[in-house]
């Protein structure tokens, strides 16, 4: 729980205080996707399956806490900070750049409590290695069409 408390705090500090591309309406088209993807998805692989959880299994208050405050963040810097005018290259190592962060925070959250506050079941680092390209791809065209949207307005 603590790293879940302090992550909150830094990743919702920097969204706030370093914010220098997204507007207001993409970061809460970002936030509300994140949410909807992540307790689609979460629901699905923790009740359904019990491939991981958060905190506890089972449906829990502390589990909107990761969905609301955590994850939505992580995905408005990842997208801040995406070098879009730059060559394939440079968005590739970034791309592997958060890869490596991802994972590395993975495995940190999976510390014993008071610590951490992820669990595996059936679940291994390497399916997270595996799916998170593609949901930063997801993250990355969503992000797209929704300044599409906006230029067409």
């Amino acid at each position: 729980m603590v790293l879940c408390v302090i992550s909150i705090i830094v990743f919702n500090f920097i969204v706030y205080k370093m914010n220098k591309r997204l507007t207001k309406n993409q970061m809460v088209h970002i936030w509300t996707f994140t949410i909807i993807l992540l307790t689609w998805a979460d629901i699905y692989i923790d009740e359904k399956t019990g491939g991981y959880w958060y905190f506890y299994k089972g449906i829990e208050w502390r589990n909107f806490l990761v969905y609301t405050l955590l994850i939505p963040p992580v995905n408005v810097i990842f997208l801040n900070w995406y070098p879009f005018n730059a060559s394939r290259l440079k968005m590739f190592r970034y791309f592997v750049y958060w890869i490596i962060f991802i994972t590395a925070y993975e495995s940190i959250s999976l510390l014993p409590e008071p610590w951490g506050f992820f669990h595996y079941g059936w679940w291994n680092i390497l399916y997270s290695i595996m799916c998170d390209p593609v949901l930063l791809f997801i993250l990355l065209k969503y992000y797209k069409w929704i300044c599409k949207i906006e230029k067409r307005n």
